[in-house]
C-alpha cells in the first residue's frame, strides 16, 4: 500500500506534531492483506524517528495496535483490524497524533466527563472504507479510548473479515458493539455516543440549555439553510442561537456534489465542514443534537426539546429540513439496517458481488444504481412511473452497464425476509397486474424526502405535503416565526437554494425585530 508523495509529504508535517514516541504492534499472518498492511506501517515509520514498529499476535489479522512507548504512560487501546485507507486514513492519522500526546481538540469539561466514566468498556465499530459516516464513530471512539484506559476500541473493517461480518449478520456499517452486544448502527458523534454510557448527561444539559438568555434570532436547524440563517443573522450584530439535532442535516449523506456554484465538485461531509467553521466564526452559540418538540408564542416565541428544556426567542427561523421517505410497505420497518438501506455509499460494500435492488428512478436512484453496479453483482432498479426521471446523462451512464436491470411502472409491495435479513422483495406491475418477487440481498430506496414539521402541525400553517408554508420573506403564519429550505413549500430541493432562502429568512427576521 505505496503511499504517493503529496500523502508522504502532508503525513510527515502532522508526525512532526509527536510528543511522546508511539509504538506499532502489528499482528500478521503472512497473507496478501497482511503484506499490503505492513508496506503501508513501514512506510509511517520511515517518516518519523519516534514511531516504532514491533510484531504481535491479535487474534484478528491482519490488525494493528497503537500504544504509548513509555510503559509507565498511561494505557492506551486502538486497534485497526484492516488497512484504514479511503475515508479512514484520516482516523489513522488522528490516532497517531493522539496517542502520541497531540493535544485532543475537545473542550475541557467534556474530556472531564470522559475521564470519569466507571466501568468496562469494549468497543468494535464495522465499517467500510467507502463509508463517510464511518470515521465519525470511529474518530469518536478512539478518542475516548486516548482519555479513558477503561475504553477499548477496534475498526474493523467488514471487507477485509467478511467472516464476522456475516456470523454478526451486519448489513449496514457503521455498526457498533459494545462488550459483544450490539451499541448503535450509523454515524454518531462523540456528543451522541458519550450520553449513552453517562445517563445524567442528558439532564445536566438540558439544565444548562434551561438558563440560557434569551436570543434575538434563534434557528431551528443546521443544514445549509440554518448555517446559512446563522451567519446573516450574527452579521447583524444580533444574539444569535443554533439548535440542531445534527449540524449538516441531510447534506451528510450527500456525496457527488457537483451543482454548487462556483465550487466545480465537492461532497457532503466537506461541505458541512466549511459551513461549521464558517458559522464558528461569527458569535453564534450552537447548540448540536438537540430535536425541537414543539413551539409557541407567549410573549416571546418558546421552543420546548425533547431534552427537556426551552429556549426563548424574539423570533425564530426554522430550518429543519427533510429526512428520507420510506416505502411504507410491510417488511420495510422489521429488515431495516438488515438489508432495507438508504444510503448505498455506506452499505454498498457489505453486499459485494450479491443481487440488490434500488428503489425510485430520480437522480439519486439512478446514481445509487450506477454506483452499486461497480460493486455488487446485479443491480434491479425499480421506478413507479413509466420512465425514468433521472437527467439524461444519467440515464446514458445506466444503460451502459451491463449488470442493472431497470423496470418501470413497479410499485413495490413487500419486503420478504427469514426473520433475520431480507432475502427479497415484491412488486406489482401496474400495467399487467402480475405481482413479481424478487430474490435480494438488500433494497436501496431513494424515493425523495419527507418535510421535518412534525413539531409545528397544528402550530403553523402547512400545505397538503405538511411543508411549511411561507410568504415572499420567509415568514409563516405565526408572527416573528420565519422558515427556509427544504422544509418549506419552496420549490426545487437544492442546496443552494436553501443557502439563499437561509439568508432571506435572517433578512426577514431582522426586519420584524427592528419593526417591533
Amino acid at each position: 500500500m505505496a503511499l504517493d508523495n503529496n500523502i508522504k509529504t502532508q503525513l510527515k508535517a502532522y508526525m512532526e506534531r509527536l510528543v511522546h514516541p508511539i509504538t506499532i504492534e502489528a499482528s500478521t499472518d503472512g497473507s496478501a492483506k497482511s503484506n499490503e498492511m505492513m508496506e503501508l506501517l513501514n512506510e509511517i515509520v520511515e517518516i518519523s524517528d519516534k514511531i516504532n514498529l514491533t510484531q504481535g499476535n491479535d487474534a484478528r489479522k491482519p490488525s494493528f495496535a497503537i500504544k504509548p512507548q513509555d510503559a509507565n504512560a498511561k494505557p492506551v487501546s486502538i486497534r485497526f483490524a484492516g488497512i484504514p485507507m479511503g475515508h479512514e486514513f484520516t482516523s489513522l492519522v488522528l490516532a497517531l497524533l493522539q496517542v502520541g500526546g497531540h493535544p485532543l481538540k475537545l473542550e475541557a469539561e467534556k474530556i472531564a466527563e470522559i475521564a470519569a466514566l466507571e466501568g468496562d468498556y469494549n468497543f468494535e465499530t464495522y465499517i467500510s472504507l467507502s463509508c463517510h459516516n464511518c470515521p465519525d464513530v470511529v474518530q469518536a471512539l478512539n478518542m475516548m479510548a486516548v482519555i479513558n484506559p477503561n475504553i477499548r476500541h477496534v475498526m474493523v473493517d467488514g471487507g477485509v473479515f467478511q467472516n464476522e461480518v456475516t456470523d454478526r449478520k451486519i448489513m449496514s456499517v457503521p455498526s457498533v458493539y459494545l462488550n459483544g452486544e450490539l451499541f448503535g448502527v450509523g454515524r454518531m458523534t462523540l456528543e451522541e455516543i458519550v450520553p449513552k454510557l453517562d445517563q445524567g448527561a442528558v439532564a445536566r444539559e438540558a439544565k444548562k440549555l434551561d438558563a440560557k438568555e434569551p436570543f434575538d434570532v434563534l434557528i431551528i436547524g443546521g443544514g445549509p439553510a440554518g448555517a446559512s440563517a446563522a451567519i446573516y443573522s450574527a452579521r447583524k450584530g444580533i444574539k444569535t442561537g443554533i439548535v440542531s439535532e445534527r449540524f449538516g442535516g441531510q447534506v451528510m449523506d450527500t456525496m457527488a456534489i457537483e451543482n454548487f456554484i462556483s465550487v466545480k465538485e465537492t461532497d457532503g461531509p466537506k461541505l458541512v465542514m466549511a459551513l461549521e467553521e464558517h458559522v464558528k466564526s461569527y458569535d453564534v452559540d450552537i447548540m448540536n443534537l438537540q430535536r425541537a418538540k414543539a413551539i409557541r408564542k407567549n410573549g416571546m416565541i418558546e421552543v420546548d426539546l425533547e431534552s427537556g428544556a426551552t429556549l426563548k426567542s424574539k423570533s425564530v427561523i426554522i430550518a429543519t429540513g427533510a429526512r428520507w421517505r420510506e416505502l411504507g410497505v410491510p417488511g420495510e420497518k422489521e429488515y431495516r439496517g438488515k438489508g432495507v438501506a438508504y444510503c448505498p455509499h455506506c452499505d454498498g460494500p457489505l453486499f459485494k458481488g450479491k443481487n440488490v435492488a434500488v428503489v425510485g428512478g430520480g437522480n439519486s436512484g439512478v446514481e445509487a444504481a450506477i454506483d452499486l453496479a461497480g460493486i455488487v453483482g446485479h443491480v434491479t432498479l425499480l421506478q413507479f412511473d413509466d420512465k425514468l426521471k433521472a437527467d439524461a446523462v444519467l440515464q446514458d451512464k445506466l444503460k451502459s452497464l451491463p449488470n442493472v436491470t431497470v423496470h418501470v411502472n413497479a410499485q413495490t409491495t413487500e419486503v420478504v425476509g427469514d426473520g433475520e435479513k431480507m432475502t427479497g422483495l415484491k412488486y406489482k406491475d401496474r400495467v399487467s397486474g402480475e405481482i413479481v418477487h424478487l430474490e435480494l440481498a438488500a433494497a436501496f430506496v431513494q424515493i425523495g424526502l419527507l418535510p421535518n414539521t412534525d413539531f409545528v402541525k397544528g402550530t403553523i400553517d402547512l400545505s397538503q405535503f405538511n411543508e411549511i408554508l411561507v410568504d415572499d420573506h420567509g415568514a409563516t403564519s405565526m408572527p416573528g416565526v420565519y422558515a427556509a429550505g427544504d422544509v418549506t413549500t419552496v420549490p426545487y430541493k437544492q442546496i443552494i437554494i436553501a443557502m439563499g432562502e437561509g439568508s432571506k429568512a435572517a433578512l426577514g427576521a431582522f426586519d420584524y425585530l427592528i419593526r417591533q
